[in-house]
């Protein structure tokens, strides 16, 4: 039974467009079922609370931090970095993947303000201390990375996942599972008994 895995994709998103395009495919060919942005654009409080609920029903968490911080909500902190925060709370299995060249990034796609510069800076060395963080350069070498990174946390830390309605088990399929291991149990302890008879009346 092929299970599928939802994915959620959390970054900055006008910057890491294609970027996050190349993520999205890598994640379809693995056959998982990614959950990002583009969907719910978070710009207010009142959408963090419906996000951090798609969060909750997500069974991997992917973080990609390159030169922006992200929009900034009422705490003070980027919506990037309250959903990082969030996941890690709810001890979803996260994959990190941080830009390794910061300063190389254009200035199109990097922080203009010496305030938020410093947030990203405090974030990246959060974010670092993950023991899935890897470092990236270009799209294609993220996609990759997060490919091979996927693989291996679904084998190492495997989760729910999704099956197809077809597949699910009822619950009438689990009484019947259950009462056929019964009665397994049943018939064991019945020829071990007979067995310890038949070693009596030999002896």
């Amino acid at each position: 039974m092929n299970k599928k895995y939802t994915v959620f994709l959390s970054s900055t998103y006008d910057d890491l467009r294609e970027e996050r395009r190349e993520v999205i495919q890598a994640l379809l060919e693995l056959d998982c079922i990614p959950c990002s942005m583009e969907t719910f654009p978070a710009d207010d409080n009142e959408q963090f609370e419906f996000i951090k609920s798609v969060i909750d029903e997500c069974d991997y968490y992917i973080l990609i931090i390159a030169g922006r911080y992200g929009s900034i909500g009422k705490n003070g902190k980027s919506f990037t970095e309250m959903e990082y925060r969030y996941a890690r709370q709810r001890r979803i299995p996260i994959l990190t993947f941080i830009h390794n060249n910061i300063g190389s990034i254009s200035l199109d796609k990097s922080e203009k303000s010496e305030l938020n510069r410093k947030k990203l800076e405090s974030f990246i060395k959060y974010a670092s201390k993950d023991k899935m963080a890897k470092y990236w350069n270009g799209k294609e070498d993220l996609a990759g990375k997060v490919s091979r990174a996927m693989s291996s946390a679904i084998k190492r830390h495997p989760a729910v996942g999704w099956v197809r309605g077809n597949y699910a088990i009822d619950e009438n399929t689990i009484i019947k599972i259950q009462n056929l291991y019964e009665e397994n149990l049943l018939y064991k302890e019945k020829r071990k008994n007979n067995k310890e008879k038949d070693k009596l009346k030999s002896g």
